[in-house]
């Protein structure tokens, strides 16, 4: 399993944001195999984690014309700095 790390500081976040945020999130969990999404925002720093299966989804996703859409105005925007990272994972969870 991969995992996107979305870090960023925000700058104005307005109700346009969040409607977007939520519907793109619906659509890369309903069309692109993302297996699940969670965020969280302190101050002005806000961190997203989204679970995939293979880098395949992934890259599928970052082509979606209404998240490149996104992508544009968020740095337009919403975000005064960004990074994203994807890191292989896997369960260490202790078999019972």
């Amino acid at each position: 399993m991969l995992v996107v790390i979305f870090r960023a500081t925000t700058a104005e976040l307005d109700p346009q944001y969040t409607e977007l945020a939520v519907k793109l999130r619906d659509k890369a969990i309903r069309e692109y195999g993302c297996l699940e999404f969670v965020s969280a925002c302190e101050g002005k720093q806000e961190i997203a984690l989204s679970y995939w299966p293979d880098l395949a989804s992934i890259k599928a996703w970052q082509a979606d014309p209404e998240h490149r859409r996104a992508q544009v105005l968020g740095k337009q925007l919403w975000y005064s700095d960004y990074q994203v990272q994807i890191a292989q994972i896997g369960d260490l969870r202790t078999p019972e």
